[in-house]
């Protein structure tokens, strides 16, 4: 292979698992701003599936040939049916191969290329709903899919079942494989061809699937690699030598070798590599996803080998960059948005204006790779990560842990409000949950241990949070997964009647009513408000927050009667406690206008309840999120009161003010347009019912399917109004 350079550009020739990154340039708008734009396009997903979010990819596939003859066949035999599973332990290069396979398929044989990220149930479902966007699926369907109304598995099957194109899927870093199990997310289709790649190598995994082993590379290609990446700084057997001293591990091989290529000043050679090796402290590395490593596992080299580089760092006068680095390693090895970097929180840690420098040289050296999802990210190999951890000193662990909790904390809004899906807040759900999961946090302390359990406290605060922004998107499954996870993680340090504890089970039972499953959310959320009032008092605000929870579930399971009880008390708790203009009180009055009949409606507080809306207004603003529900709840009382010509007023500019905010195939919008159809034929005008009823009907088999309750609903009123059988409320007050 042969190149050439000019000024001060670099050439080099790349092998193995190699990402070599050069002149990081991270562009002038703003992070934050390329998130908003992305969220707010409804009309189109992130098309990340069409491009592996690896970062930079090898030049050239070292000893790999048996593989990709071996997956080219396949490829080349027919259009689909096969799954294939690379296995093998953290830092062989499975995904280098796989997406070599990738290029083949499209160059070659003419396939779309689809990756999805399945490390973990958020970031594969979030994948797999965008490959079934890019294979035909309506935003309606893939919304109701995202919201739980709907089997996100079956819809994205069926995407790809139907596919006109054939297609090759890459599963990336299923390492957990009871994530692609549970939800039944690996399946064989005669559409296309399934690549997986994992840590966990036990057949049992993977039935059916074709199974081929990614080891270690043999001398000759390891030292090779090291020779393509550094090639002044030794001889082919110098290379050999120190090749086997890395137990050939392609990304030990990939660190040592950007290293040494990074050394100009005083370049080291390979002999004085090894030395260095010689007198290196052996670091044990974490890598609990591998299954059947033997005693020769050449893993715990590795901490040797970014260990050089970190007191490079340190000599040259870039401390930064190893802090940086051991920030990192408190988080999950999953892409992190940028943005969480560059807020002024690192500064407990190192300065903020010298955050940019140690990004920076950490991508130089290999360390960390730049994704896109969207969101652009900083992505930590997660070998890496896991050495990383363990050998950071231990007195530096709880600053670390300190400030990563505070910039997690600082990246979820302070007041989460009603909204369209933001990608950022699923990102942000693994790091999170990876500080939880730290020694030194839930599993290895002890309830009242001082540090450990405050700063337990303020992750799990974090966490909750999280999750109730990850609510009021719509995005249910990850809130209930997010606050699910956070408190079991947290209850073995803070034990189980923790306050936090107990707030993040109540948010749970909230994501599990929406899911539908109100038989699991009733006793939770009892459970939990048993708990509450035992331990903080009937009107303590939390257990305040359960009874509102609960009264919503009880009211669409059929308990009615102990739903308005249940809400009266907590509407006067809440008033004493909070204030009339309190959110959560003016909330818990507009769930009243759902719950009550027409003649109840016309005796309530003397019809009060009716200038809910105004006393929204003019607490919270005409635009907050409680005066909009308001107001669609109170078109709904006028409209059993017998009031169709005010209802439809109401209603009309409620779901003006819906479509703006959430889109057309929202429920929210969905649920108001069926009263407006209601409304519209109580004033005379039943074409226009039936049309809008015909419409909210499609849409909702589309994106729910048909034998969901709320279609038979919509489509029992469609009939209905079609057949004349369907008669508006009588007037039942003044």
């Amino acid at each position: 292979m042969t190149g050439s350079a000019e000024d001060s550009a670099r050439v080099y020739q790349s092998s193995g698992d190699q990402f070599i990154t050069e002149h990081h340039h991270h562009g002038s708008e703003p992070v934050e701003a390329r998130a908003s734009r992305f969220a707010g396009d409804r009309a189109s997903w992130p098309d990340s599936v069409r491009r592996p979010a690896i970062g930079r990819t090898p030049v050239v596939l070292r000893d790999r040939s048996d593989v990709l003859a071996r997956l080219r066949q396949g490829i080349a035999t027919g259009r689909g049916g096969a799954v294939y599973v690379l296995h093998g332990m953290g830092g062989c290069g499975k995904t280098a191969v796989a997406h070599d396979v990738f290029r083949i398929a499209i160059r070659e044989f003419d396939r779309v290329g689809l990756w999805v990220n399945a490390a973990d149930r958020a970031s594969l479902r979030a994948g797999m709903l965008a490959v079934a966007a890019d294979r035909g699926a309506g935003d309606g369907e893939l919304q109701a899919a995202r919201h739980g109304y709907r089997p996100a598995a079956d819809l994205v099957w069926d995407r790809l079942d139907q596919s006109p194109e054939p297609w090759l899927l890459v599963l990336d870093n299923a390492d957990d494989p009871a994530i692609l199990r549970d939800g039944s997310w690996l399946r064989e289709s005669p559409g296309g061809i399934v690549v997986v790649t994992t840590r966990r190598a036990a057949a049992r995994w993977w039935p059916g699937a074709q199974l081929q082993h990614i080891g270690v590379l043999p001398q000759d290609a390891a030292a090779q690699v090291l020779c393509d990446l550094a090639p002044h700084s030794g001889t082919l057997e110098q290379a050999a030598r120190i090749a086997e001293r890395l137990g050939r591990l392609p990304l030990a091989l990939t660190l040592a070798g950007g290293f040494l290529a990074q050394q100009v000043i005083d370049p080291w050679t390979l002999d004085t590599y090894g030395r260095h090796l010689d007198e290196g402290a052996r670091v044990d590395l974490i890598d609990q996803g591998a299954d059947g490593l033997t005693g020769d596992d050449p893993r715990h080299l590795v901490g040797r080998t970014w260990q050089l580089t970190l007191d490079s760092f340190e000599a040259n006068g870039l401390p930064e960059a190893v802090v940086l680095l051991r920030l990192l390693a408190r988080l999950a090895p999953e892409p992190l948005p940028l943005s969480v970097l560059g807020r002024p929180e690192i500064g407990a840690v190192l300065p903020p204006a010298r955050a940019e420098a140690a990004l920076t040289a950490l991508l130089d050296h290999s360390l960390a790779q730049l994704v896109d999802l969207g969101v652009r990210c900083v992505h930590g190999h997660g070998v890496l990560l896991d050495s990383v951890a363990t050998a950071t000193p231990a007195e530096d662990v709880p600053v670390l842990d300190t400030t990563a909790v505070h910039l997690l904390d600082a990246s979820v809004p302070a007041q989460p409000d009603a909204g369209p899906y933001d990608p950022r807040l699923r990102l942000l759900a693994p790091h999170v949950l990876a500080l939880l999961r730290q020694p030194g946090a839930p599993e290895h302390g002890t309830a009242g241990s001082g540090r450990t359990a405050a700063t337990t406290a303020d992750v799990l605060a974090v966490a909750t949070r999280l999750a109730v922004a990850l609510h009021r998107t719509g995005d249910y499954l990850s809130a209930w997964e997010t606050a699910g996870a956070a408190a079991t993680l947290a209850e073995g340090t803070l034990g189980p009647e923790h306050r936090g504890v107990l707030a993040a089970r109540s948010r749970t039972g909230r994501s599990l009513f929406r899911l539908g499953r109100y038989d699991e959310a009733e006793a939770l959320l009892r459970r939990t408000r048993d708990t509450q009032q035992r331990l903080l008092g009937a009107t303590h605000p939390d257990t305040l927050d359960s009874c509102h929870a609960l009264q919503l579930v009880l009211g669409n399971h059929g308990k009615r009667d102990e739903a308005i009880r249940l809400l009266r008390s907590t509407i006067a708790a809440r008033r004493q406690v909070l204030g009339p203009g309190h959110p959560a009180t003016l909330r818990s009055r507009a769930s009243m206008l759902t719950l009550l009949t027409g003649p109840e409606l016309a005796a309530e507080e003397g019809g009060s309840l009716l200038e809910l809306a105004e006393d929204c207004v003019r607490h919270l603003g005409p635009e907050h999120t409680v005066t909009l529900t308001a107001r669609h709840n109170r078109a709904r009382a006028l409209f059993v009161l017998g009031r169709p010509t005010g209802a439809d007023e109401e209603i009309r500019q409620v779901i003006g003010l819906y479509e703006q905010r959430f889109g057309p195939d929202h429920p929210t919008v969905l649920a108001a347009r069926q009263l407006r159809a209601q409304t519209a034929a109580a004033l005379g005008d039943r074409g226009t019912g039936v049309a809008i009823m015909a419409d909210v009907t499609a849409r909702r088999e589309q994106n729910l399917g048909s034998d969901h309750h709320f279609t038979t609903v919509s489509r029992a009123l469609l009939e209905a109004l079609r057949d004349g059988s369907w008669q508006p409320p009588l007037p039942a007050g003044p």
